[in-house]
């Protein structure tokens, strides 16, 4: 059975590091072998590429652009009259994934319009959606990349986010019928949304309910239990480690850390991940 592998999302990880390379740099000497970078267009991706190299780790995860944040846009796929923006900013999470390496760019759906009717607009929206979505698995196929649909909890995160259940994505997945795009599991927004995590898996990432702490913050969710489950069901895939760190801190990797372990992760890193027979980083 193959340890878990765990990857380091540097928009939640590091903040009091300025600047992706930084965190990246850190990242790498913190144990992770692999990096997640919502949104990394701030920084020319051959800088990002070479301190990933330098870092020792796989980038393996990017968003698509948001949008105009200054408007309060969080991603474009399903907001209508916006559909050159988001082909436009496709094109450039690819040229960024090439460049690094990474095979799996999250598509933003985005949110319901200001003053909008979400019971008014999903029907127009969800059209919008499903045109880029097939728009874009054909550019990502002639890159061998893969697209993600994450839902976006709408009771705590982001209350106009148009993409907010497992199910309302596998629909659409289906409707799309595409075999590299695949839904991305956050248990974060998937245990505030719907519960029942032990149904379908993708890309996973981590952090505690209620709170989005560390996994071995007080919280609804089981980590050690989680975490087990993973690894019997084979998942070989990277699990990010997308929660808000307490503190400074780096890996600490327990010699004798058991399976049971494994919920304890310090602020900006993995403690006790060492599978029963495996002790090496994972």
């Amino acid at each position: 059975m193959a340890p878990l592998r765990f990857s380091a999302n540097l928009s939640w990880l590091f903040p009091e590091l300025s600047g992706f390379p930084a965190r990246l740099r850190a990242a790498g000497s913190s144990g992770f072998e692999a990096a997640e970078i919502g949104w990394p267009y701030a920084e020319p991706p051959e800088a990002l590429a070479r301190a990933a190299r330098e870092a020792g780790l796989r980038v393996v995860l990017i968003n698509t652009p948001p949008g105009d944040r200054e408007k309060g846009e969080n991603g474009l796929g399903a907001v209508p009259g916006r559909q050159a923006a988001f082909r436009e900013g496709l094109e450039q999470a690819v040229l960024y994934a090439k460049a690094l390496g990474c095979s799996r760019i999250h598509l933003m759906a985005g949110r319901v319009p200001k003053g909008a009717d979400r019971a008014v607009v999903r029907g127009e929206m969800e059209t919008v959606f499903l045109e880029n979505l097939r728009h874009a698995a054909e550019v990502l196929a002639q890159e061998n990349l893969v697209g993600l649909l994450e839902p976006i909890n709408t009771r705590i995160t982001d209350p106009r986010y148009f993409l907010d259940t497992p199910q309302q994505a596998a629909a659409i997945l289906q409707k799309v019928g595409r075999p590299n795009l695949q839904l991305q599991m956050d248990l974060f927004h998937w245990q505030i949304m719907d519960g029942n995590l032990t149904g379908n898996v993708r890309h996973v990432q981590v952090a505690q309910v209620p709170g989005r702490g560390e996994p071995n913050s007080p919280g609804e969710l089981n980590f050690s239990y989680l975490f087990q489950l993973l690894e019997d069901e084979g998942y070989t895939g990277f699990v990010g480690c997308e929660y808000q760190p307490r503190g400074e801190g780096g890996l600490s990797l327990a010699p004798g850390g058991t399976v049971s372990d494994r919920g304890c992760l310090p602020p900006h890193g993995l403690r006790c991940l060492a599978p029963r027979s495996h002790q090496e980083t994972p």
